[in-house]
């Protein structure tokens, strides 16, 4: 067998660096084919440490890269996807935020924000426990569902707490009452949603239109909302049943009353089945009452009283046949507003010496839809656009439906002969004392009409009284224009009612709306109509636009003045009552 020569005999450890060993390394002048797994010429290599040629595992770090175990310094949580550190590359190193995979220069995890909300919510607004619950949960209804203040616990005997849907019924049911019965969407939001927060659904968010109440709630970001609807079908106008309403939403907001959920439902069907603080028979004089003291203060007499009394209690007596008979109001309203048409002109045919015109405008005070005005323009100026247009629908078709009635009336009456004149309203008496007086008994009947407590019948009357005082000063010695003098003379009917509501910790509708009584166009309703039916067209639409105007100025006034009431008692939260900035048309 032959010997192997010297180059067999080298260790195989040698023979395999020899084979791999780069060009330029004890070899540089030997320009021999070097293997396929050699470093290219030019790329420097780590400088050769005397190591341990041993293998290493795959998973070792690499020689000159740092880790923080290895250095001593703290270790420090990063994201996956971010690189390690000191293998940046050039254009991360110049933007280190530019990347999304990069780490912001600012973070630490010492100081990282949540990701999520705390279950028991953020404290970020303070709300006194004085201010009425309307204002509180108004001002917690416009935050966004993070920023509400968490709710107090509340203690109960089952720590379980009422069953979410059971709880959402009951919202319902209260929205429905104070809905149907005149309320602001704004104001029965606040209400359902002081109901949810009583029992610990902070996280709901109600809704009202005209007809259809919604309400969400979700317990979490996570679980599936739960959502719950009831539809108003039926309308009614009873203030004593809304002040009800409002007191059992005070004593639910309240965190020292504990109410329970059957307590609830208890005093909720007590509510519904309490009968009307008046009769039928009352409500007709009421009525009569109502429209002979607005002739009065149109400038009329005992006969003119008289007779606009018995006008609006026969349209009133033939409204209430309409409704058992299932007539839908608009119908209604047209034939109640023919019975004071009707005998105004025909004591102007029977050529008795009486304002006609006197009697047939007393009929239709009792007859304009003030509250659902005041109602439809509130909805508007505080962001409910779908609610207050259908409201304000509503008043349109019931103001179609009076001038229908009359018009049909005042038709027959000329074609009969009667002398009816136009330019009356240019004429009225100043006559301060009397016309104060029947202020105040309009706003009384007006009161009684609609279902108030007689615990408020005098507030409001005083009320009516003070709002047609201003608008007399104002217009009469003043020398201002009748829209001027109403809008000032409705927002203190707002303010001073709003303050009222504020005092005893109820709704402000019993104490504003049949106080605008004395200040609702029936004059300018009427000779709009009567200039219409005469074939002047032009006038008797300038007559319908003023009292359009009135109108407005009414409703505007009563919301300025409440809101103003707001703004300066500064109750209900100390960041203020937030609401939509939107200045520039967008």
């Amino acid at each position: 067998m032959a010997e192997p020569d010297a180059e067999d005999r080298k260790p195989r450890s040698d023979q395999a660096r020899s084979t791999f060993a780069p060009v330029g390394r004890g070899g540089e002048d030997d320009p021999s084919t070097t293997s396929g797994f050699s470093l290219p010429e030019g790329l420097r290599t780590p400088p050769p440490t005397v190591a341990d040629s041993s293998t290493t595992s795959e998973f070792a770090v690499p020689v000159g890269l740092d880790v923080p175990h290895a250095t001593g310094a703290e270790p420090e949580t990063t994201s996956e996807f971010a690189l390690p550190k000191g293998m940046e590359t050039p254009q991360q190193l110049a933007e280190p935020e530019g990347s999304a995979f990069s780490r912001p220069s600012t973070y630490t995890s010492g100081q990282a924000p949540p990701a999520f909300t705390p279950p028991s919510g953020i404290p970020a607004v303070r709300l006194t426990k004085e201010a009425p619950w309307q204002d509180r949960m108004r001002t917690m209804l416009r935050m966004p569902v993070t920023e509400r203040p968490a709710p107090e616990p509340v203690h109960k005997d089952d720590e379980s707490g009422p069953a979410v849907p059971r709880v959402l019924d009951l919202t319902l049911r209260i929205g429905e009452l104070l809905l149907a019965g005149g309320e602001g969407a704004e104001d029965v939001e606040a209400a359902m949603f002081a109901v949810c927060r009583s029992y610990g659904l902070d996280r709901c968010e109600p809704t009202a239109t005209f007809t259809l109440l919604s309400i969400t709630y979700q317990p979490s970001l996570v679980d599936d909302p739960v959502t719950a609807s009831r539809t108003v079908r039926r309308r009614g106008t009873d203030y004593t049943r809304l002040a009800a309403v409002f007191r059992l939403v005070d004593d639910l907001s309240d965190p020292e009353t504990a109410v329970s959920l059957e307590e609830a439902y208890r005093r909720l069907a007590e509510i519904r089945r309490n009968r009307h603080p008046y009769p039928g028979w009352a409500l007709t004089g009421a009525s009569g009452l109502l429209a002979g003291a607005a002739s009065v203060l149109v400038g009329g007499d005992a006969i003119v009283f008289i007779a606009a009394a018995l006008g609006a209690m026969l349209g009133d007596r033939l409204a209430w046949l309409c409704a058992g008979r299932g007539l839908p109001e608009f119908y209604q309203f047209t034939v109640a507003a023919m019975p004071p048409a009707a005998i105004g002109v025909a004591l102007t045919v029977a050529q008795v010496d009486v304002k006609a015109s006197a009697v047939i405008t007393g009929g239709l005070f009792a007859l304009l839809p003030g509250r659902a005005l005041v109602a439809g323009v509130q909805d508007g100026l505080t962001g409910f656009y779908i609610t207050a247009a259908a409201r304000l629908l509503e008043v349109m078709y019931f103001f179609v439906g009076i001038v229908i009635g009359v018009l049909v009336i005042l038709y027959f009456g000329v074609k009969l002969g009667a002398q009816l004149n136009p330019d009356a309203a240019l004429n009225l008496s100043e006559r301060p004392v009397v016309q104060i007086g029947a202020s105040m008994l309009l706003s009384l009947t007006f009161a009684v009409l609609l279902q108030q407590e007689r615990s408020t019948v005098l507030w409001v009357t005083l009320n009516g009284g003070v709002a047609w005082t201003v608008y007399g000063a104002m217009h009469y010695p003043g020398g201002l224009s009748p829209v001027a003098s109403t809008a000032v003379a409705a927002g203190l009917v707002g303010l001073f009612g709003q303050l009222l509501s504020r005092y005893r910790f109820a709704s402000a509708l019993p104490y504003t709306t049949a106080a605008i009584g004395p200040l609702l166009p029936g004059s300018a309703t009427y000779f709009g109509l009567l200039s219409i039916a005469q074939n002047n067209l032009d006038k008797g639409l300038v007559s319908l636009a003023k009292a359009a105007s009135l109108a407005m100025a009414i409703a505007i006034g009563v919301n300025l003045g409440s809101e103003i009431s707001r703004l300066f008692l500064r109750v209900g939260s100390a960041r203020g009552r937030r609401a939509a900035k939107r200045t520039r048309g967008f």
